[in-house]
């Protein structure tokens, strides 16, 4: 009965951390859209980047002019450069959390450490030092550990309790770590994607602007698709930033979940070997 009050208080926790997770993901889209749009007009497009301050006319004199030449998809793929970078930072810390004060790898060998010595009271004051999604999933399997002991159930139904435990814990720690990774995953397709519509809108500009001439000027063609090209450069940058933070995420919360697998077999295993020695 002394545990009936604390069982509901974890679920609500993690359904505040979901909701202001999901708050801010609402908030940065916009905001990022917005500064995109603003560094678009008023830095890229400062008469300054341009040849005798001719924005609309003028051939751009720089590397920020050429950006803006791009047209006005460019704004767009930039605001999602943006949506990459805020929430990179954003897993980089929330992962970081999760991970605890110190080194996952050394928190393990240090759990499974005392484990094997029977320290079972240790190992959650190591968990209380560490903190993190890790630490409490495993700090959840210790205090069922000691709950099975002292019940004095039958060692299988014992070990799967145990397991249960821990598989309930991870349950609730771990999407926490993977939210938000699913529009890094979507920006990777979306950013190439609208830079080739960008760079498609491009091109057929200027081969409008071409017939409507009636002269063929390689030069003013040239122009025209270096400009429409720019789309597709940003898109694919874009892309390549948003897989390579992707795989990043992914492999740390891998690395998070391999973590507390080991640890929780290590709990099981230790359990099921003192009492089949006490008996």
């Amino acid at each position: 009965m002394a545990n009936a009050p604390t069982k509901p208080t974890t679920p609500v926790k993690k359904e505040e951390s979901a909701s202001s997770s999901g708050l801010f993901a609402t908030l940065t889209i916009p905001i990022c859209i917005v500064i995109a749009i603003l560094l678009f007009m008023f830095v890229l497009g400062n008469p300054s980047n341009f040849e005798g301050g001719d924005v609309e006319k003028g051939t751009a004199a720089n590397f920020f002019g050429i950006i803006h030449k791009g047209g006005n998809l460019v704004p767009l793929i930039m605001s999602y450069l943006l949506i990459v970078i805020v929430f990179s930072i954003e897993r980089f810390i929330v992962i970081g959390k999760a991970s605890g004060t110190s080194s996952i790898d050394a928190f393990v060998r240090k759990i499974i450490s005392l484990l094997n010595a029977g320290n079972i009271d240790a190992a959650t004051a190591e968990c209380d030092k560490q903190k993190g999604s890790v630490a409490n999933v495993i700090k959840a399997g210790l205090k069922k550990y000691k709950e099975m002991e002292a019940e004095g159930l039958d060692v299988d139904q014992s070990t799967l309790a145990i397991q249960k435990d821990i598989e309930e814990a991870t349950a609730l720690e771990m999407p926490m770590l993977e939210q938000n990774l699913t529009i890094i995953a979507t920006l990777v397709s979306i950013g190439t994607l609208t830079g080739l519509l960008g760079t498609v809108f491009g091109m057929i500009g200027a081969f409008q602007n071409l017939a409507k001439s009636g002269a063929a000027s390689q030069t003013a063609l040239s122009a025209n698709i270096s400009e429409a090209l720019v789309n597709t450069a940003l898109g694919i940058s874009t892309s390549a930033i948003s897989i390579v933070m992707y795989n990043v995420f992914t492999s740390k919360i891998d690395k998070l979940t391999y973590a507390i697998d080991e640890t929780g077999f290590s709990i099981v295993q230790t359990f099921g070997a003192s009492h089949k020695h006490s008996k």
